[in-house]
């Protein structure tokens, strides 16, 4: 039922976790699809063939996606190959420990760098091509950090507040160009940047049951929720934050 047949999608930190099972679920739906990533080369290119070989076009795009000047000619080289970019997902993300108070500027600023940084420089580099398209879907991947706080990871819990208030002020911002903008907002998931807690058994099983689901989904159970954000199914959701949880943060 959902189609993305004719569409092309940008998806950055695409290499792994929930960027990877979106790209590899948007080609599924039909959709062209290119990717960011930072150092993973042959994950990267495996997730390239992984497009290709259902059928779909795909690139990827080595880049320092804290850098605007990288994000813009990122984004303007895969315009000039391709002429639109109809779904950006804002999925690159990372995850490290930061205590307050103890002078750890480093680890800040780099999370601000990719978690946030990064969604502004791509967002603000291809919302002018949407808008030339009359049209466009934008959908950010936040926490539920950005909703309850985190102690121990306040910067990426602080990223990803701000993430909920650029999705609605972008929402009402851009509505008048038929762009949409929206988040999905996980809780724990069972990917990459997980799995150095989670390699303790006792801990995973901790974050189990504190799940009302009783379970710690994989990637695919949040690519599903930014598959049907970019569909037609969603084209009256716009400047939502959707929490895809297992219910363990209720919100909303």
């Amino acid at each position: 039922m959902i189609d993305l047949s004719g569409k092309t999608a940008l998806i950055t930190g695409g290499s792994r976790g929930i960027g990877r099972a979106t790209a590899v679920l948007f080609a599924r739906a039909g959709a062209d699809v290119a990717i960011t990533y930072q150092s993973r080369d042959e994950a990267a290119l495996e997730v390239k063939e992984a497009v290709e070989s259902l059928g779909r076009q795909g690139q990827v795009f080595k880049v320092n996606i804290s850098e605007a000047g990288e994000v813009r000619r990122t984004v303007e080289e895969l315009v000039a190959a391709w002429g639109r970019i109809d779904v950006l997902v804002n999925n690159a993300g990372i995850w490290t420990y930061l205590e307050i108070g103890s002078g750890n500027d480093r680890a800040w600023k780099e999370t601000i760098g990719v978690d946030l940084d990064s969604v502004y420089h791509f967002t603000d580099a291809v919302v002018p091509y949407m808008k030339k398209q009359g049209q466009g879907c934008i959908i950010n991947v936040g926490s539920t950090a950005g909703i309850r706080g985190e102690a121990f990871h306040s910067h990426y819990a602080a990223s990803k507040g701000a993430i909920n208030a650029l999705t609605k002020s972008w929402a009402v911002e851009l509505a008048p160009f038929q762009i949409r903008v929206n988040c999905v907002a996980p809780g724990w998931v069972d990917t990459d940047m997980c799995a150095e807690v989670f390699s303790d058994p006792q801990f995973r099983e901790s974050v189990r049951q504190s799940i009302p689901l009783r379970r710690i989904p994989p990637p695919e159970d949040i690519a599903g929720p930014i598959l049907f954000l970019a569909s037609d199914l969603a084209r009256h959701i716009t400047g939502a934050v959707i929490n895809v949880n297992g219910g363990a943060v209720l919100c909303g």
